[in-house]
């Protein structure tokens, strides 16, 4: 009787499915953050919505498809609902965070309070990073667990409040590498480079497409090595770590965005901070 009254326990303690490595490593539910969605296990890979925008599903374990989703840093806590093609609704929770405060000293005031010229320059290209980032290909990425792009400590993290000069400007998008400048710069998961560009804040730029919306972008390189159209391996050679654009020293700014919201790269690279 008594193995019979702790094998019953024992099953009781297990949960009906457990997590697969995929949800404990991203699902980090918190604005900034990613929420991992449980979808069942139909034949076919659901198509799912999140603000209207298509979201990245993958096959967990050969068990249950599930909906990886980016948080944008503006959503409030509370409750948010994914749509699944058919019409079904799928509810999870966003709990909160506290991001910190980060203030920085520019000696060039045109990339603080820029003249109407420079703002023209820094609408376009916002644009035609904004175009970038909404991109959603059917490629699968490679992998989830994400390595790290360059080889240094982490430095500035993502969410900071920023004021440069005492003026408040747009919460940090990504995740700072302290590194030398020509430090090279790696994939952290196979992807297609969709825009190279030297822009007024970001200098050079490279975005990567890793599959369904799930991308890329590093800035502030000294040299890029790649060329509009490349597929990049995995570990593949990006650029070198530089200075460009509005950077106070030489650092590696990488930003990665779900569903067209940009999400704390730390979670991809087992650094998050909760």
């Amino acid at each position: 009787m008594r193995p019979l009254i702790f094998l019953l326990a024992f099953c009781l303690a297990i949960p009906a499915h457990a997590e697969g490595f995929i949800t404990r490593l991203l699902n980090k539910p918190v604005p900034g953050g990613v929420a991992v969605v449980d979808l069942g296990n139909p034949a076919q890979a659901p198509k799912v919505h999140y603000q209207g925008k298509p979201v990245l599903t993958v096959h967990e374990d050969g068990q249950r498809w599930i909906a990886i989703v980016g948080i944008p840093l503006s959503v409030k806590p509370g409750s948010q609902q994914v749509e699944v093609e058919g019409g079904q609704k799928l509810s999870f929770q966003v709990d909160a965070k506290h991001y910190t405060e980060q203030r920085l000293t520019i000696k060039n005031q045109q990339q603080v309070t820029p003249n109407a010229a420079n703002l023209k320059r820094i609408e376009r290209e916002l644009a035609e990073q904004t175009r970038a980032y909404q991109q959603f290909s059917a490629r699968q990425p490679s992998n989830l667990m994400f390595d790290r792009p360059v080889n240094g400590p982490l430095s500035s993290p993502f969410g900071l409040r920023r004021f440069f000069n005492g003026e408040e400007r747009n919460p940090h998008s990504g995740l700072d590498f302290a590194a030398n400048r020509g430090t090279p710069i790696r994939a952290p998961a196979a992807g297609k480079v969709i825009l190279i560009g030297d822009y007024f804040f970001n200098g050079k730029t490279v975005f990567l497409d890793h599959g369904q919306g799930l991308i890329s972008m590093f800035c502030h390189l000294s040299e890029i090595d790649v060329k509009l159209g490349d597929e990049i391996a995995r570990g593949g050679h990006v650029g070198k770590v530089g200075a460009t654009g509005r950077a106070t020293g030489p650092h590696l700014h990488w930003n990665v965005s779900l569903n067209d919201a940009r999400v704390d790269p730390a979670i991809f690279i087992g650094a998050f901070k909760p």
